[in-house]
């Protein structure tokens, strides 16, 4: 096999290709390396690249593919990234500052350690917005991360390095995090499957999650199968942990499989008191309906609930952790620095007051949701925005950009409940676009079959972006 087509293989598939020895955890780490040197310094998807660490892993991996294939782990050989908010041992963690480059974690996050027990190597740290706050990936003193299908285009955020090196073909699998979209944002820029868990499914140890329960860690993965066997890999109850799920029935790897029976679908377009999706996105959820429709599933249209309510206290939660996290203010960027300072000045009174009138309308988005098997909606709002396309507004304009675009992630990271971005094709301008499935509180399984069966009659993952960077155009 040449090694583009190695590079594009679905994580799986690549696995199972090492397990019969038809190739080497080293060739695999090495195929990788090459891409990622000839093509990162473009894509800006790596803010580090553990190359000497990656191929000591590597060189242990073959070998003891040699004397016990046996009782490998499921992604054995297999290469991932890591976003840089999440501390990978002897590594900078950085958390998109440019100034804390020289931080060096002292031990891996718990989720790091979870994949590496899953038997993948590796690679390197990803691009993150600064402190994961915003959904484009451009912090000062980095370059910013570009989206493979574009260059122009951001891979979006925050988790906008991940996407772009997985839809570039530097890694066979992401890891990632959503606060408000931070997944599926990115899987959605990228033509990617973006899995934003449910609450309590994937532990936040050693460390608190900061964010009121709005955050989660995840996967980036080519196919819906990639996405369920790492979000197995990821998941389980920690000590101590205070959000927490009892095991699924099954391994989601096993759930994605199409559903044995006809499903009660939603759909909308609408969100108030944003407005309709552009047209590029309401016309990937109608296509969607219709696949469904065909199908067999049951599908209606619906008003989704009235978002007004929860605008101002997520905004009120999300900004906390700007203040929290301990960075001085100074080192800020200039959107980061307005938050800080914003948060700052809300009383403790005030905050609870947001975090308690998020959660009542957070029941009133679960009651919604749950006499449908799914809900079909659109990731963002419109397709990827241009690199820098807003970096001269000022920071009240961009928070009203930023609501506008990602609109229908927000509610699901107030909720809790399990959401996944799905690619459906290209839109007009060449770049991906994608739906939204939303399930049932801890139902992530019914969603990976959904997704698995629409996969199947719209294989996206076999496309692959034809990169500038490949052809030697050099944009700056």
């Amino acid at each position: 096999m040449n090694p583009v087509d190695l590079a594009f293989l679905p994580a799986l598939e690549q696995a199972k290709l090492i397990r019969n020895k038809e190739v080497s955890p080293l060739e695999l780490t090495e195929v990788y390396l090459e891409r990622i040197h000839r093509l990162n310094p473009q894509l800006g998807a790596y803010v580090t690249v553990m190359a000497d660490q990656a191929l000591a892993d590597a060189r242990a991996k073959t070998e003891h593919l040699s004397n016990n294939p046996e009782e490998l782990p499921p992604l054995f050989g297999v290469k991932v990234s890591v976003k840089d908010l999440n501390p990978v041992e002897g590594v900078a963690c950085a958390y998109g500052i440019k100034v804390a480059c020289d931080r060096i974690a002292d031990c891996d996050d718990l989720i790091v350690q979870k994949l590496r027990q899953a038997g993948l190597i590796i690679l390197g740290k990803t691009a993150t917005s600064q402190l994961g706050s915003l959904p484009y990936t451009e912090p000062p003193g980095f370059s910013p991360a570009r989206n493979p299908w574009n260059v122009d285009y951001t891979p979006g955020g925050s988790s906008g390095g991940g996407a772009a090196a997985l839809a570039a073909g530097l890694c066979s699998i992401s890891q990632g995090s959503d606060g408000g979209g931070s997944l599926r944002g990115p899987a959605f820029c990228c033509g990617l499957v973006g899995m934003k868990a449910a609450r309590g499914r994937v532990s936040f140890a050693p460390v608190g999650e900061r964010l009121n329960g709005l955050a989660i860690n995840g996967p980036l993965g080519r196919t819906v199968a990639d996405a369920a066997v790492m979000l197995d890999s990821l998941s389980g109850y920690e000590i101590g942990d205070p959000y927490w799920l009892a095991d699924p029935e099954q391994p989601f790897l096993a759930s994605a499989q199409p559903p044995a029976q006809p499903l009660k679908i939603a759909y909308a377009t609408r969100l108030e008191p944003i407005g309709e999706a552009d047209a590029t996105c309401r016309q990937a959820v109608y296509e969607t309906v219709q696949r469904l429709e065909e199908m067999g599933h049951h599908a209606e249209e619906v008003e989704f609930p009235d978002l007004t309510d929860l605008i101002e206290p997520f905004t009120v939660v999300w900004q906390s952790v700007i203040a929290e996290v301990g960075v001085p203010w100074i080192v800020l960027e200039k959107m980061n620095r307005w938050l800080y300072w914003r948060a700052w000045r809300t009383n403790s009174g005030a905050y609870l007051r947001a975090v308690s009138k998020l959660q009542r309308v957070a029941r009133q988005i679960v009651e919604f949701c749950y006499p449908y098997d799914g809900l079909v909606l659109p990731v963002y709002m419109h397709p990827a925005i241009k690199v820098g396309e807003w970096k001269h507004l000022r920071s009240s304009q961009i928070l009203e950009r930023v609501i506008d675009w990602v609109a229908p992630c927000p509610p699901f990271n107030a909720s809790g409940q399990p959401a996944m971005s799905i690619p459906t094709g290209l839109g007009p301008n060449g770049l991906p676009v994608g739906v939204q499935l939303v399930g049932r509180p801890a139902d992530e399984a019914t969603l990976f079959s959904l997704a698995a069966q629409l996969e199947v009659a719209n294989p996206f993952y076999h496309q692959q972006p034809k990169l500038a960077v490949e052809e030697g155009i050099d944009r700056g």
